[in-house]
């Protein structure tokens, strides 16, 4: 199982990043398998980190085996849906992007690819007009709707699998909009698509 994930994918939260990079393409990562947290399992903040922050997204899960699929059968290639954390070790990400290396010690560490409920994209109707958000003890945090990505999810689908043979079970994180911030112990993280709650989780 390979889990994808989607960076610079909303406007608005390249612009609280104050990220003036533009590509014409969608812009990718991977996670291990050791990354995934799943079944409401807590998430354990690390010791080499003093800043690790949430990033709310909407994940999709491949359901059949494909390589250069065609953007306008990639509809085909998923039929569930929740909302993740990319947890980000931000001081690690700032430090390694200073020094000019990569920088997955802060996307890629043990437990950082938190995963909700799937439910049936049937249920949810148009993926690309999803409401989706993320509330930490009982307060929303952050919050956006799926019509707002760059690259809409079939596209970003096509691309993946022009580099990499797409599994069932493999997972893509599609982007984070505004509104990351930091997670602290006791927090508690529950993420919702439109009012259906399917991340329920607390940080230790």
């Amino acid at each position: 199982m390979k889990i994808f994930a989607v960076g610079l994918n909303y406007a608005s939260h390249n612009k609280e990043m104050k990220r003036t990079f533009e590509s014409k393409e969608p812009v990718l990562f991977m996670k291990p398998d050791t990354a995934l947290l799943k079944d409401g399992k807590p998430f354990f903040l690390p010791d080499f980190s003093e800043d690790v922050q949430y990033e709310t997204e909407l994940v999709v899960k491949i359901n059949r085996l494909g390589k250069h699929i065609a953007e306008r059968f990639a509809y085909r290639y998923y039929d569930e849906i929740t909302v993740g954390i990319d947890f980000t070790a931000r001081d690690l990400q700032k430090r390694q992007k200073e020094l000019g290396l990569p920088w997955e010690i802060a996307k890629s560490f043990d437990y950082s690819a938190a995963v909700g409920t799937f439910i049936s994209k049937e249920e949810t109707g148009s993926v690309q007009e999803l409401n989706f958000r993320l509330e930490i003890n009982g307060e929303t945090v952050q919050s956006g709707n799926s019509r707002e990505m760059i690259y809409p999810v079939e596209r970003i689908i096509s691309y993946v699998s022009r580099f990499f043979t797409l599994k069932i079970g493999d997972l893509i994180f599609t982007g984070t909009p505004a509104g990351v911030g930091p997670v602290k112990i006791n927090d508690h993280l529950q993420g919702y698509i439109e009012e259906r709650r399917l991340l329920d989780f607390r940080v230790k």
